[in-house]
């Protein structure tokens, strides 16, 4: 087990929080364990119980930990994942740093190649999961966060398939900040995204054609990039007229 040192009186809650991230990175604390409560942090950082609490919301802020109530609660560490990379470029949405042409811009770069890496990917597993994704699109969604789910599980399918952590970090952040963009604007999705869009593609995949993939996934994003354009527009223009 990794042994935390002395804090020096300078940025004391910073360099906790730098201590106890460390000690997740490394694999002292694994998801799901429970950190020593503030108290005996506090006393073997040798620092104030408010140092160690600071530290403690700002590792829940990234998502490293997570606080339950009650006789089984506790601070424990997570299994990380993006959601909080998802948020962060919510956030800079949100301040107007990036723009909804400029998400669509990345995804027609990035997407394509996913799913011409995914086309030399293929495996007997992935294949099953790419036909019940499709399969899964001819249902009748029974609300708007089932549909979504359903049109962004090829996405994630071919996100894990191109076999680039990093890439797949990408794919998932910018996914999931057009989810949380259409949540927000309630469009009817079958103008925004018509069923039948992904069939192209996975078709392509499977086949193992790098370049029919390619083309597909490219075709796929520029139409659904205006659509998703069209729609972030149309909801602002009307929500300037009130």
């Amino acid at each position: 087990m990794r042994t935390f040192r002395p804090i020096r009186p300078s940025r004391i809650s910073e360099e906790v929080t730098e201590q106890i991230k460390q000690s997740i990175l490394f694999g002292d604390f694994k998801a799901g364990d429970k950190l020593p409560p503030e108290r005996l942090l506090a006393g073997e950082f040798q620092v104030s119980r408010v140092a160690v609490r600071e530290a403690l919301r700002h590792l829940e802020k990234s998502g490293f930990i997570e606080t339950r109530q009650g006789a089984t609660g506790g601070t424990f560490v997570t299994d990380l994942s993006f959601a909080h990379l998802a948020d962060a470029f919510l956030d800079l949405l949100l301040a107007g740093k990036i723009t909804i042409p400029e998400l669509v811009g990345v995804r027609i770069l990035i997407e394509p190649q996913m799913a011409r890496l995914a086309a030399t990917k293929v495996t007997p597993k992935y294949a099953k999961q790419l036909k019940e994704a499709l399969a899964s699109e001819k249902q009748v969604p029974q609300s708007l966060v089932e549909d979504l789910e359903i049109k962004t599980a090829v996405h994630f399918i071919l996100a894990e398939m191109s076999g680039n952590g990093f890439f797949e970090a990408l794919i998932r952040s910018l996914m999931g900040l057009t989810r949380r963009v259409v949540l927000d604007v309630q469009p009817d999705t079958g103008v925004v995204h018509p069923a039948g869009m992904h069939h192209p593609i996975v078709e392509a995949v499977l086949a193992g054609n790098e370049e029919a993939a390619y083309a597909a996934m490219k075709k796929h994003t520029i139409e659904f990039g205006q659509n998703f354009i069209k729609m972030e527009r149309d909801f602002r223009e009307k929500n300037l007229q009130f």
